[in-house]
């Protein structure tokens, strides 16, 4: 469907990453549920880094395999939601429950077109 650039869906990545270290505290989430958000938190941040779009570092991760990371990502944190719930973590099953779901959409309305940067710089030329 793509509506969201890579650009725009790299910001937004980060943004993601700078809510999954701020949530434990604003939604008071108990500790297994926090440590689990930190990780995610991480492993997203590492995702971002390493992925070939504009807001990537390294630029090892085509971005095509980026999006399909994160609609994996989506379904499983479905499950994720559910073990909180199990668990009587309402606060933790109903933020994984939402996170699942904007996760969902954004990949939805992203465009996954793989421009790496070697293709990036013979377009410029």
């Amino acid at each position: 469907m793509g509506r969201l650039s890579p650009r725009v869906h790299g910001i937004l990545d980060y943004l993601t990453i700078l809510l999954l270290i701020l949530s434990p505290y604003l939604f008071g989430m108990q500790f297994a549920a926090s440590v689990f958000t930190y990780s995610l938190a991480f492993i997203h941040l590492a995702l971002t880094l390493l992925t070939d779009f504009e807001m990537g570092l390294l630029r090892i991760i085509p971005l095509p395999v980026h999006g399909a990371i994160e609609l994996l990502v989506s379904i499983l944190l479905v499950v994720v939601a559910t073990a909180f719930r199990f668990w009587n973590d309402v606060t933790s099953f109903y933020f994984y429950l939402v996170f699942a779901g904007v996760l969902f959409i954004v990949w939805l309305f992203s465009t996954y077109n793989p421009v790496s940067a070697n293709r990036r710089k013979n377009l410029l030329h």
